[in-house]
């Protein structure tokens, strides 16, 4: 029987965590890492192509229609927002993800930002390289409030969410959730405006959505406390960046800790950058070698599962389950993923 082909097309040496070529090749398959420039050449490439494994690469209506030969395509991650994925039902494919990956080190990076701007630590390091040993630290660092005892609003009580509340009850905050969607018996759930009226500090852990773009933006931040502090570890475009700089040139927010940003890699001259109230980090909060490894297993098993011609664990678009001309076969059991 010929190998059915797996392909990525985001570089020679595939997705950073690796994938387990015997899994894959034990499904039936044989992976091909390319390195695709543009759309053009990606439709090219992927167009033998079963499954499709993508990082970040934009996955468009027409990029789709222009591979009949697939089944599957899978994202090595959590977030589907570079995907189409209504087109992807229309055209049959199976959306795959990994929703259980770096759930822990994205919490622990939330908090890490939490810490750093509580505690003035970006700001005190740089101090000291540039030589400064303040004698007067309360004057050069400005007020400090401790964390505990104080409210920690989680806006997206999915996994992650929910990872970083834990922690929060753990140091004694009073935690308070927001999200439509999902209800958790150990955090209060309210409407955004009345989480942002109460909350000390804000940690932002959901999808980008047409429904949560710019969710935070001048309305919403002028319902926050003076003193709260933002935290992003999701998606930039979650925030308004302007209205976010706004706010805290004005003094209508304490601080923000930003993992993601909305043009990544942002200008050289973002006017973020100026900010002592800011502290900034590369979008590496999933990293990490814990994460990788289940990262790694996450996808390989999906997609050794798609060329069995199965539905994957953790199938996005669910849709398909009840449509006919879905290109897999009968499903498995499945998770939600939520």
């Amino acid at each position: 029987m010929e190998r059915q082909i797996v392909i990525y097309t985001e570089g020679k040496d595939g997705p950073l965590c690796g994938l387990d070529e015997e899994c894959i090749r034990d499904g039936g398959g044989v992976l091909r890492y390319e390195n695709a420039a543009d759309e053009e050449e990606r439709a090219r490439l992927a167009e033998s192509a079963t499954i499709m494994v993508v990082r970040s690469a934009s996955i468009t209506a027409r990029l789709l229609s222009s591979l009949p030969r697939l089944k599957g395509l899978v994202r090595t991650g959590i977030g589907t927002d570079s995907v189409d994925l209504a087109a992807a039902t229309q055209f049959g494919v199976a959306v795959a993800n990994a929703p259980a990956f770096c759930v822990e080190e994205v919490a622990e990076h939330a908090w890490a930002l939490m810490f750093a701007l509580s505690r003035k630590i970006a700001l005190a390091d740089r101090i000291v390289r540039s030589g400064e040993w303040p004698r007067d630290a309360g004057r050069r660092l400005g007020a400090m409030r401790r964390l505990a005892g104080r409210t920690l609003g989680v806006v997206g009580l999915g996994r992650i969410g929910r990872s970083v509340a834990r922690r929060g009850i753990a140091l004694g905050m009073n935690v308070i959730g927001s999200d439509p969607y999902i209800q958790t018996a150990e955090i209060p759930n309210v409407a955004l405006d009345e989480l942002l009226g109460r909350a000390d500090v804000v940690s932002l852990n959901l999808p980008l959505t047409a429904e949560t773009r710019h969710l935070i933006n001048a309305r919403t931040l002028a319902l926050c406390k003076p003193d709260a502090l933002l935290i992003n570890t999701s998606r930039g475009a979650v925030v308004d960046e302007r209205a976010l700089m706004d706010a805290l040139d004005s003094g209508r927010l304490a601080g923000a800790g930003l993992d993601v940003l909305e043009q990544e890699p942002p200008p050289s001259e973002h006017p973020l950058f100026a900010s002592e109230k800011v502290v900034l980090t590369f979008h590496y909060a999933s990293l990490g070698v814990e994460s990788y490894a289940q990262l790694k297993q996450d996808l390989s098993v999906q997609i050794a599962q798609m060329l069995r011609d199965e539905f994957p664990t953790y199938l996005v678009n669910r849709e398909l389950l009840r449509m006919p001309h879905a290109r897999l076969g009968a499903a498995t059991t499945m998770e939600t993923g939520a």
